[in-house]
């Protein structure tokens, strides 16, 4: 099984660039964040046509998360919570389906905007009960993957800079525990066992030069369970799709990462 997961930065506005290289890297399932659509405006006939359902959650221009599955698409479920006290996500930045018999979560993580922010304790908080619908939900020695734009680069070698970045989000040590207590819950950094070299960036601004010249960080994750973890042959970054010229139509500011495993 081949799984992906890519921040397209508005699937209306890269739709074309999108089926062309989900045409070409065939993803048994493509995880997708910030679709920036209404689930009523997905282009589930353009996925169908290439063998792929699409499961949606997405309130209109901003957010909004997908799973794309030719292996099946069970289960779905849209949003975290409500929990306990009352709390609800209802920003389109969760949704989670079974795809061939594993369970597949896409998150798109709230930006944080700044530390100490109203933001950015609410994405502390989003990320506290990612953890606890883990806990409550899940079993880690069963078959699941939690795909998406975490807003979290998990260490230093995560970032181009560490010390320009510190101090900002997406580095503080608030945010880096809530993904380490995902780890601590059972779920592997996949990606990381085939590439421990700093400088593996999977997002990269827009402006002139940071691109080419890897001015970057490392926030978009495949995050598995042991068992599904024990089947990983290979992780990717499709470095080439972040390229102008690479696909079809303009690039997002991030590459999609890829991996894939062996069969039970």
């Amino acid at each position: 099984m081949r799984i992906a997961t890519w921040n397209v930065n508005s699937l209306k506005a890269r739709l074309e660039r999108v089926l062309e290289w989900t045409r070409t890297r065939e993803p048994d399932v493509l995880c997708m964040q910030e679709t920036k659509i209404a689930d009523a405006a997905v282009p589930a006939d353009a996925f169908r046509k290439l063998g792929y359902e699409v499961a949606h959650h997405g309130l209109g221009r901003w957010n909004g998360v997908a799973i794309a599955s030719r292996v099946g698409l069970e289960g779905v479920t849209a949003g975290l919570g409500p929990a306990p006290d009352g709390w609800t996500d209802d920003g389109g930045r969760f949704v989670a389906a079974s795809c061939g018999g594993v369970r597949v979560v896409s998150i798109y993580v709230p930006n944080g905007r700044m530390v100490g922010s109203e933001a950015y304790d609410a994405k502390l908080i989003w990320l506290d009960r990612l953890v606890e619908w883990f806990a409550a939900g899940c079993d880690p020695s069963a078959d699941a993957a939690l795909c998406g734009d975490f807003n979290v680069a998990p260490e230093d070698i995560d970032v181009w800079d560490p010390a320009a970045a510190h101090g900002g989000t997406h580095v503080s040590p608030a945010e880096r525990e809530r993904v380490a207590h995902l780890r601590d819950w059972g779920l592997i950094d996949v990606v990381r066992r085939f590439h421990p070299e700093p400088g593996y960036f999977t997002w990269w601004d827009y402006r002139a030069g940071h691109f080419h010249k890897n001015i970057g960080m490392r926030i978009d994750h495949v995050y598995v369970t042991p068992p599904l973890a024990a089947r990983a042959t290979a992780a990717e970054r499709d470095r080439d799709a972040r390229k102008p010229k690479a696909l079809p139509g303009i690039p997002s500011d991030h590459a999609p990462v890829i991996v894939d495993f062996a069969e039970r």
